[in-house]
């Protein structure tokens, strides 16, 4: 049995991901259509969407974009075409009919507002994670976007779109991965985490990822991913939470912290999660391990490998990966390759399905109701690290 047969037995190929676009197929309205966007922010993130944006010509127009500050503006033309407009007041953009959908790729402590005004504006929305800065606001626009069921409101979570993680999430549900007890979870660096300044008076505007005011640290930026990951795959939210951190490497008056760690109690599914992010050391990188009694999945943003148990090696006829006296091509160190290639990256898809949404009135993988789980899993992150108090799930957070 070589890794195609693999992939096909362990029934990834008939999930739900592929059923559902099945499904959607039929139900299209016209899939020619070009649906006007606008970018609102326009950092790193927001003119790296748009660069996507921009290579799917059938689906996106970019009609314009908007950043508070001009040398954004400036940057942001060359990933725009002649015909976008760069604007700085994102109402502007709300103001304009001929926009039909708004990105939002501003500082966390704006999302809130400006998907409020989006929504009342009529306008589909895709907001990147984290969704809101703290609980209150992940709530309040729940509430307010369920009001509005025809329009699309997508979260920035691309792992639930990617083949290789849904994949994944079919090895959990289905069991072969056993009963899993653990899941390790690690995004390192090396470096300082900032942004070249020329001016000081924009210091908190261009390094907001430094300040409290604008900012969820690590947590938001980075670890939610996998937090969001794990709540979706698993069908589950953690019970308890606790964590440390501190501003260990670099004391250069940043008030988020450079070093974190938290550990998640998810009670009803009998299982620990070990979420770590540190500054000062990228050895590690990306890091995603799940654990079960049956097996092991390794994964990358990418890329993902299958360590059967020797129990789980017998029972898939696996002699010997090393001499390669095995019915399972294998890896030297026994792991089992789960797709044939890497995928492509996130956002792609993300975006593929964002237009489907509007274009269908489907309802997106990642929309407010696991956008605003992820938000609440975040914010009890941050606050067990920042004050080291154990944190707990409340019912009035559950979906």
């Amino acid at each position: 049995m070589h890794r195609r047969s693999f992939i096909k037995k362990s029934a990834l190929l008939s999930s739900g991901l592929f059923v559902a676009d099945a499904a959607v197929a039929k139900f299209s309205l016209n899939r020619e259509k070009v649906i006007n966007i606008a970018m609102i922010g326009c950092g790193d993130r927001g003119k790296g969407v748009l660069s996507v944006i921009k290579s799917m010509p059938t689906k996106f127009n970019i009609a314009a974009y908007c950043d508070v500050l001009d040398f954004r503006l400036e940057e942001t033309k060359k990933f725009a075409p002649q015909s976008a407009k760069g604007i700085k007041n994102y109402k502007q953009i709300l103001d304009d009919k001929n926009v039909e959908a708004v990105f939002i790729a501003t500082p966390l402590s704006a999302h809130f507002q400006i998907a409020k005004d989006a929504v009342l504006a009529g306008k589909h929305v895709y907001v990147e994670k984290t969704m809101t800065y703290n609980i209150a606001q992940a709530l309040d626009l729940k509430n307010l976007v369920l009001k509005y069921p025809k329009q699309v409101y997508q979260v920035g979570y691309q792992y639930r779109y990617s083949p290789l993680y849904f994949k994944v999430k079919d090895m959990i549900r289905s069991g072969y991965l056993g009963d899993v007890s653990q899941v390790d979870c690690r995004w390192d660096r090396n470096g300082n985490w900032r942004r070249n300044v020329s001016d000081p008076k924009l210091e908190r505007q261009i390094n907001w990822r430094m300040y409290k005011e604008y900012s969820g640290g690590l947590a938001a930026e980075l670890l939610s991913h996998q937090i969001d990951f794990i709540n979706w795959a698993f069908e589950t939210q953690p019970d308890v939470i606790t964590g440390t951190g501190g501003i260990d490497i670099f004391k250069d008056g940043r008030e988020t912290y450079d070093n974190i760690q938290a550990m998640f109690r998810y009670e009803k599914a009998g299982m620990i999660g070990n979420f770590g992010a540190t500054c000062g050391n990228a050895r590690d990188g990306y890091l995603f391990k799940i654990k079960g009694t049956k097996g092991s999945v390794n994964l990358l943003p990418d890329t993902g490998i299958f360590y059967p148990e020797q129990q789980t090696k017998k029972e898939l006829g696996i002699v010997d990966g090393v001499t390669g006296a095995t019915k399972i091509v294998v890896n030297k160190d026994g792991g089992i390759p789960i797709l044939d290639a890497p995928t492509k990256d996130g956002t792609t898809y993300a975006l593929d399905e964002f237009y489907e949404s509007v274009i269908t009135g489907k309802f997106p993988a990642s929309n407010v109701k696991t956008g605003t789980q992820a938000a609440i899993c975040v914010a009890l992150c941050n606050e067990a690290i920042f004050s080291g108090n154990k944190q707990i799930w409340k019912n009035e957070y559950n979906l």
